[in-house]
This record gives C-alpha cells, structure tokens and sequence, in this order.
C-alpha cells in the first residue's frame, strides 16, 4: 500500500515527532544529546530549516521548524537520522535501525496553532513526569525561549517575536506555561501529527491546492490567506 503524502508548504512551521524503534531508548548519556543537538545544528543551517523549539526525550524527538523549501524538512530528517543513528550504533556496539520509521509531522498555521506547539513540545517532560517545570529539563528549547539562556540553534518564528521586545517576550513566554493546559488543542496537535493533517484555519485550508490544481481535501482541525499551492513528498 502507499505511504501517505506529505503536506509541505515552504514559510509555515511544521511540528515533527520521530520515535524510537519499538519505543527503544534513542539517548542514554548526555554526550548523546549533545551529539544530537550538534548534527541538528549542521543540517538546519545546511537545508535553511529555522529551528524555533524543541524537545529530546529518551526515546522521542519532538522539533518545531520552519523550511525555506517543500522539501528541506525531509532531507534534513533524513540525514539527521542516518548520522546519529551512525554515532549511536557505533557506540553501543550496535546495528540496525534505530528511529520508527519515517517521521511524523503536520504543519502549524496561525499564531494560535504555533504558540500551542511551542508549549506542546516543551512541556514533554512535565507531562511525562520527569519535571515539575520545563525549566528543570535540560534537554529542551524551554530556557532558551524563555530567555535564560541564549543559544543560535533557535530561531525566533513571528508568533513567538510577537509576544513582544526582548525582556517584555521573554516574560509574557514564561507566562504561558503558567496558564492551565487546553486539553483539547493537546489532542488536536497528537492527532494533526500523527495523521499528518495541518493544524490550521479553514481558510488557509480552503487555500491548499495539490500540484495539478486540485482542492485538498484533508480533514480536520483548524487569517484570510493568499492561496498557497502544496508540495508534496513521499519522504
């Protein structure tokens, strides 16, 4: 059977899940972070993919990025997993696969669908009680955005410079996380993910056309937007 396509539109964040193999572990010290982080840095820069947040858990990744092209987001995934999973297998004496597959991904249009992935990924570890705050997690884009710590790896998307001026954004993002957790946008975004369907207004839906022209019909959740033609990659 095919594989599902891939809905890519170059200028709108996409929100990206790729899990270990059978829920494996995918980082077992902190050098493997790192390592991560560091191939992570390479190809965004290499492929013109900005990096607004992230979250490495033990056995998942979660990353929000913005592609400059319809297919940046799939090469960058496909040579971030081939070096690491290199890196990791050499290691740990280890062969074979080591991610589930392809990734998963939806796109996130609006300030309300972006600033919800924002807080989606880098509440990872609160919700899978390893913190009581996203601040005690290292391993995440929280402190960053949240201004205790600054790092070139993250790019600010519009929505989140949008909160306001330096000092002023920083604060009104902390504020964020100390507001109660929509547990239905939650869903909305695991289930966008995990279906690929874009997170996004109707109208900008409504706007989506496939390459030969044709309307996209992709389901569910949702600015009058110009009309943006879709690319769409099997990768």
């Amino acid at each position: 059977m095919a594989r599902p396509v891939r809905l890519i539109v170059p200028g709108v964040a996409v929100h990206i899940i790729q899990r270990g193999n059978n829920r494996g572990a995918c980082f077992r010290e902190d050098s493997d972070y790192l390592t991560y982080l560091g191939y992570l840095r390479h190809l965004s820069s290499k492929y013109r993919c900005e990096l607004h947040a992230y979250c490495l858990m033990t056995n998942h990744v979660h990353l929000l990025l913005t592609p400059a092209a319809a297919g940046a987001c799939a090469v960058l995934m496909r040579d971030l997993g081939r070096c690491y999973v290199r890196y990791f297998n050499r290691r740990y004496g280890r062969t074979g696969t080591l991610w589930e597959g392809r990734f998963r991904s939806c796109m996130a249009e609006s300030a309300h669908y972006v600033i919800a992935c924002y807080r989606y990924i880098e509440l990872n570890p609160v919700r899978a009680g390893m913190t009581d705050h996203p601040a005690g997690y290292l391993w995440s884009s929280y402190a960053i955005n949240a201004g205790m710590r600054v790092d070139p790896l993250i790019r600010p998307h519009s929505e989140y410079a949008a909160l306001g001026q330096d000092c002023r954004r920083h604060a009104a993002y902390r504020a964020l996380f100390e507001a109660a957790v929509d547990e239905r946008l939650q869903q909305a975004i695991r289930d966008a993910t995990n279906s690929g369907y874009p997170l996004a207004s109707e109208a900008f839906k409504a706007c989506l056309v496939a390459p030969d022209g044709a309307r996209m019909q992709r389901g569910r959740p949702g600015p009058k937007v110009e009309q943006a033609r879709a690319t769409y990659w099997e990768s």
